[in-house]
């Protein structure tokens, strides 16, 4: 990817974390970016074109970010724990726009069937380390158990997003999660959320 393509997508992730889908233009694009005007409509020549790029520096930057993970291996359940958490943490406060910025282009993908399908191809290549890593972990179903992680990481952000407390304290919850998973207390129906899965204090 050029220099000149990086910077523009970024721009737009930038247009998109803290104004909105709406506002992304090619015009917004270019100012964010600093470049002259017409930049942005020569490299994705229309809005669309504009968002499956934003799509893919997305996963470029996602995919980077939970490779931390993956490369901090060996992990147990609680370095992953702590790891994930801390990631959590700077995906909603530092790296807030670059998560709201993720979640409009989900938002557009409930509309768009091509995009449906990208992210669920991303999220395969994603499973290709995050599953083993689970599995490591002694989960008896790490694919699963796998896509729930990330059905959890997504909650808890966007909770934060939505609603942030000052307590936000992710590691925990994922702490949790992991003990149950790995532990026998999810019989393959879904987690057992009784007394035995509160959080630790």
């Amino acid at each position: 990817m050029s220099d000149r393509r990086t910077q523009l997508l970024d721009a737009a992730i930038q247009v998109l974390g803290t104004r909105g889908l709406r506002q992304l233009t090619h015009r917004t694009v270019d100012a964010e970016a600093g470049l002259p005007e017409g930049s942005a409509s020569n490299h994705f020549r229309t809005r669309e074109a504009l968002i499956s790029g934003v799509l893919d520096r997305l996963v470029d930057r996602e995919t980077e970010l939970w490779g931390r993970l993956g490369g901090a291996r060996p992990l147990d359940a609680e370095g992953l724990a702590t790891a994930a958490g801390a990631m959590i943490t700077e995906l909603a406060g530092p790296g807030r726009a670059v998560t709201l910025a993720r979640y409009a282009i989900f938002h557009e993908a409930a509309f768009n069937p091509d995009l449906q399908r990208r992210i669920a191809s991303n999220r395969d290549r994603l499973a290709v380390w995050g599953v083993p890593l689970v599995a490591a972990l002694g989960s008896a179903e790490p694919e699963r158990h796998y896509r729930m992680l990330l059905d959890l990481v997504d909650g808890l952000l966007l909770n934060q997003l939505a609603s942030p407390t000052p307590t936000f304290d992710p590691a925990s919850s994922i702490r949790t999660f992991l003990r149950a998973v790995t532990s026998g207390l999810d019989q393959g129906s879904g987690l057992n959320l009784g007394a035995r899965f509160d959080p630790e204090p």
